[in-house]
């Protein structure tokens, strides 16, 4: 997601770029690709820590797997963020990771105390949105006008639907409740394929019929998970790239925990965190995309029978 994303931020502003990965490698391909992409007089480095990369830069957006992450990323006493700022003011810092609420305000309690300013801004669309620029940010920002700062002069640069949530921390939580959502839809989705398939139906006829009758939804239309249905999607590529099943775990997980905490009832997101939870401990499936539930239901249609 990091990648097509800080490519179109990269092209849309012109402006002097530094990136940090955790796998230098990583950093030094995109510094490369960037050559031909970027514009006329415009610098790209690669930094060595999130400290040296925080302190060449205003504007900062980070893309984490999960909250111990982020945590470190940004307060790490020798490397982190925070430690690079050295006291600058109004600095903008943008967590596009999915994490649980309450590291989302932690860390934004701190940067906010350091002067600079912090915004939750988790994304929905995919890869195909990353690369598109078409994302959705779910953001959560201390004030309606520093949502609006960074809404025209960052995120507008990589998404297409930029939705004000509310103070920080509540773009994690529409993030947290789409994504159980999207869990469930697609185990519906391929369940509801797997059958139509061993009933006979021809795969494409039968999402035809779905995405134009009441059952239709993104799982089905957009990022159909029976391969030969839709070009472009990783079910048509054996399931490589797009959203992991670890991922997809982590973050049913993030639903099922705030559901505790909350005392809300989540027994559909509770199932569905079941299965991505053994689906993802599958070393066949653990690098897959989440999609590849369909296979994994298929592949284990002999367990679960019984």
């Amino acid at each position: 997601m990091g990648f097509p994303m800080a490519s179109n931020l990269m092209k849309k502003t012109g402006s002097p770029f530094v990136v940090y990965d955790a796998f230098p490698a990583t950093a030094t391909k995109f510094a490369e690709a960037a050559k031909d992409l970027k514009a006329q007089n415009q610098t790209i480095s690669v930094a060595a820590t999130p400290r040296d990369l925080a302190a060449q830069c205003d504007v900062i957006v980070t893309m984490l797997p999960a909250g111990p992450h982020v945590k470190s990323v940004y307060l790490d006493s020798d490397t982190g963020l925070l430690a690079g700022l050295a006291g600058r003011k109004n600095v903008m810092l943008i967590d596009s990771s999915t994490i649980d609420v309450a590291t989302s305000k932690q860390v934004a309690e701190k940067v906010e105390k350091s002067g600079a300013v912090m915004f939750d801004a988790p994304v929905s669309g995919g890869t195909l949105g990353a690369e598109a620029g078409t994302l959705t940010f779910m953001v959560g920002s201390p004030t309606v006008q520093t949502f609006n700062t960074v809404k025209d002069t960052v995120l507008v640069h990589m998404g297409k639907n930029i939705v004000h949530c509310g103070t920080v921390g509540n773009g994690q939580v529409a993030k947290i409740c789409n994504n159980m959502m999207l869990g469930i839809s697609m185990i519906a989705a391929s369940e509801t394929m797997n059958l139509g398939v061993r009933l006979g139906m021809d795969p494409k006829l039968l999402a035809g019929i779905i995405n134009t009758s009441s059952g239709r939804c993104w799982s089905t239309d957009t990022y159909n998970p029976c391969p030969g249905v839709l070009p472009n999607v990783p079910a048509s590529r054996d399931y490589t790239g797009g959203f992991g099943t670890s991922l997809m775990a982590k973050d049913l997980s993030l639903a099922v925990s705030a559901a505790h905490e909350s005392k809300s009832t989540v027994a559909l997101g509770a199932v569905a965190h079941q299965i991505y939870n053994q689906v993802s401990s599958q070393k066949e499936y653990k690098n897959k995309d989440f999609s590849s539930v369909y296979k994994w239901l298929n592949d284990n249609k002999d367990i679960l029978d019984k």
